[in-house]
């Protein structure tokens, strides 16, 4: 069996698996995110429906994208959480934060990544990485003589049968990412009723 997954076609611009955001104020939220992660609106994609909202919407982040549309008024508050990869997490962070964004997680070095968080002022929680090539323990998990990985766990199906509990293998910094999501989490409201 195959470990690397088919990549089927798609069209220029788009991943394999793209977000689609429905939010309030999807203008907004656009502006916010062409500022904040230097993302590109494709102008045609951009279309109105007969309410005056966005019906579709564009933006292009690395090779990756985001389609955002305008949530109807009937609807319910549905936040998104988007994992995006950058070259500068601090400075990502700095440009969120002076758009209104709160941050939730510092930069902190995660297994060959570095992580950090915000809340954009729309709703959604986004998450900030760094990748680090030269640290592959994540993607090739160090097993050490014991048979275990970084993170303790067995890599073999038959010397462990059930998932261990992240708490067994937590670092402070580890700790300090999962108690930031946890409060961000805790902390989400729907903005039509802030």
């Amino acid at each position: 069996m195959s470990t690397t997954p088919a990549v089927p076609a798609a069209p220029a611009g788009s991943a394999t698996a793209d977000p689609f955001i429905w939010t309030d104020d999807a203008a907004g939220l656009l502006d916010f995110l062409v500022d904040v992660f230097g993302a590109i609106e494709v102008p045609e994609a951009r279309t109105a429906d007969t309410d005056g909202l966005i019906l579709h919407s564009e933006l292009r982040i690395g090779d990756s994208t985001l389609t955002i549309a305008d949530r109807k008024p009937d609807w319910p508050y549905m936040p998104s959480f988007v994992r995006v990869y950058v070259d500068d997490p601090a400075a990502t962070l700095k440009r969120a934060a002076a758009r209104g964004a709160r941050i939730v997680t510092e930069p902190t070095d995660f297994w060959g990544d570095v992580l950090s968080r915000f809340a954009d002022p729309f709703g959604h929680l986004w998450w900030v990485y760094k990748h680090n090539p030269e640290n592959t323990a994540w993607e090739e998990g160090t097993v050490d003589e014991t048979g275990e990985n970084d993170w303790g766990q067995a890599r073999s199906a038959e010397a462990g049968a059930g998932e261990q509990s992240w708490e067994a293998f937590a670092t402070p910094e580890l700790t300090a990412v999962h108690s930031s999501l946890m409060e961000a989490m805790a902390s989400l409201r729907d903005p039509r009723t802030r």
